[in-house]
């Protein structure tokens, strides 16, 4: 058996089981349930959502007049303008005077080892009257029935029949450049394919929760029991740190399919996309361990077919025709083993049914499906720039450097 054959068993394993774990994960994911609760509107729970603004002059007016649009009428929104040099203030201050239901919280300086989206959303939450916390970003986008798909998931609850006490959902991410529809899909793929979302939903094993920044909805007292966003005040990754502090205070959090109810467009390009995911790319994963093990996986698994397909197809001989000397070194490789070309195959055929599974169901680019290896490779040199970022305490956003521990 020679070393070629032996990496693309291993290539074909790691490919089913993505595939395997994708299709068992989508089985458990629910899909959004917008219908309105049974109860008149205002016995209703209050609903306090949280926005944290810093220069978000083109998104915050969308954002807020999408919330006011809710099917759930009985919410607050909540806005928090974090020190911005364009017209945010203004534009806050006219959407409260239209409508009661929108309310500035007073800004005050970033206090030492907070980031500054954690200390929005906590001085918001300080603000809040709700029995339940909506945590998102300007820049999403919000169908009528958002806030009542997240109370009926609460209600429904985890597999055991427990409620949530913490409701999250991935937005339906739109991109339009090259960079946005290769990186932004990468979510979904990460997501469905290494975490089992069985024991989401059946224990409550911090390490087994999941969770998007974009949306957030968690029951105040339990927010409060934990300390809320002080408990990771450092972080650039809200939604990996919440829903572990949840289950770590004894609830049960979960995911639900948000295509239908939100949208987000997240970055712009590749400036904006590169050092969007190199922010926190690292610190979602928590270690140089597992990085140097998804590393290795994701090229032996997802790249290298690809990359031999190309060559075979270039190194390509005709019967009868000239000694081709490319194909003289894929044979001393050991790509002359029959089995070799057959699972070079399945392990494409496998990646590509995945990826445009995933593109179908949560309305991603196909585009950037047909291009797998391709966005494999620049979200691995995205999380070990992201990791190189972190060691020298160069992790930015916004302006702000942050320079988390990944726990």
């Amino acid at each position: 058996m020679t070393p070629l054959l032996v990496l693309m068993i291993v290539a074909a394993c790691i490919s089913a089981l993505a595939l395997a774990m994708t299709v068992w994960n989508l089985s458990q994911l629910p899909r959004a349930d917008q219908q309105p609760i049974a109860l008149p509107a205002r016995q209703r729970p209050m609903v306090s959502v949280c926005i944290p603004a810093r220069n978000e002059a083109t998104n915050i007016e969308a954002c807020v007049q999408g919330l006011l649009a809710s099917t759930h009428e009985h919410l607050e929104v909540l806005v928090y303008d974090d020190q911005s040099t364009d017209a945010t203030p203004t534009i806050i201050g006219g959407l409260q005077r239209k409508d009661v239901r929108v309310r500035s919280v007073p800004t005050i300086s970033l206090p030492e080892g907070w980031n500054g989206k954690q200390h929005a959303c906590y001085r918001c939450a300080l603000a809040a009257k709700g029995e339940w916390l909506l945590f998102t970003d300007a820049d999403v986008r919000f169908e009528p029935g958002a806030i009542s798909a997240a109370i009926n998931a609460s209600e429904k609850g985890a597999a055991n029949g427990e409620k949530l006490a913490l409701v999250s959902a991935f937005p339906r991410q739109i991109t339009r450049s090259l960079p946005e529809r290769l990186a932004v899909p990468m979510i979904f793929f990460i997501l469905l394919s290494y975490l089992p979302f069985v024991r989401m939903r059946t224990t409550k094993d911090a390490s087994s929760s999941a969770g998007c920044g974009q949306f957030l909805f968690v029951r105040s007292d339990v927010y409060q029991s934990f300390g809320g966003h002080a408990a990771f005040k450092s972080t650039m990754h809200d939604g990996i740190k919440m829903p572990r502090a949840v289950r770590a205070a004894g609830h049960m959090t979960g995911l639900v399919d948000g295509t239908d109810i939100v949208s987000c467009r997240m970055y712009f390009g590749w400036r904006s996309t590169w050092r969007g995911f190199a922010k926190n790319a690292f610190e979602g994963l928590g270690s140089v361990g597992l990085l140097v093990f998804l590393t290795v996986m994701h090229l032996v698994g997802h790249v290298l077919p690809w990359a031999l397909l190309v060559a075979m197809l270039v190194t390509l001989r005709v019967p009868g025709g000239p000694t081709n000397a490319g194909a003289e070194r894929l044979d001393a490789w050991g790509a002359n083993t029959a089995a070799v070309p057959i699972l070079v195959l399945l392990c494409c055929v496998l990646q590509l049914v995945q990826r445009l599974w995933l593109a179908a169901r949560f309305r991603t680019s196909i585009l950037g499906a047909l291009l797998h290896p391709f966005g494999v490779l620049m979200m691995t040199a995205i999380q070990w720039h992201s990791y190189f970022l972190h060691l020298r305490g160069k992790r930015e956003w916004r302006g702000r450097v942050s320079n988390a521990a990944p726990v």
